[in-house]
């Protein structure tokens, strides 16, 4: 039995204009805190912060990556959970304590020789708004600050740390008639 995944129930609530835009996308680029993470900071007795990352977004990150399109992180925090989780999905391009997000977007565009057009950046507040404006798709996970929803081409179903960026890898798979593929070599 193939199962098809083009029927998902949150890629329903995607436009025309959006599954346009996301067919463009070969850069996928993520905030962290509040994005692949709930937002919350965690720290230990010792001072030590951690972080709590969500399985089925890791999956997602690396089909994305399986099917051509590069993925990015851009935080302005700067800790070394981020550096191992990345370092455990093969993330070449991770990018720490960034106070101008768009100015490090701009540069990962110019020396991927790709457009703005062609990224996407998945944000939550506000100092993801540069770089989503700047990108070809902006999204906004589902408990977003409403200031960021507002400037979102499209947002997730779901809550940043809780699968959100997985909706986005599955949103962009789909867009680009990859989502089937993908799904085909795990039956």
């Amino acid at each position: 039995m193939t199962l098809a995944v083009s029927n998902s129930p949150y890629l329903t609530n995607a436009s025309g204009n959006v599954l346009e835009r996301a067919a463009k996308i070969r850069l996928a680029v993520f905030d962290v805190d509040g994005t692949l993470t709930d937002g919350r900071l965690w720290y230990s007795e010792d001072g030590h912060e951690t972080k709590v990352f969500h399985v089925h977004d890791g999956l997602g990150l690396k089909l994305l990556q399986a099917n051509g399109v590069e993925v990015a992180l851009i935080t302005a925090r700067i800790s070394h959970p981020v550096a191992l989780r990345a370092e455990e999905l093969d993330i070449a391009h991770v990018y720490q304590g960034q106070g101008n997000k768009r100015a490090c977007l701009l540069e990962l565009l110019d020396a991927l020789h790709l457009q703005p057009e062609q990224a996407a950046f998945v944000g939550d507040d506000l100092p993801d708004l540069a770089p989503m404006r700047l990108a070809g798709l902006a999204v906004a996970v589902a408990n977003a600050h409403p200031w960021i929803v507002q400037q979102a081409h499209w947002q997730t179903a779901k809550r940043g740390g809780e699968g959100a960026a997985r909706e986005v890898c599955d949103l962009l798979l789909h867009a680009q008639g990859k989502s089937d593929a993908a799904l085909e070599q795990w039956q």
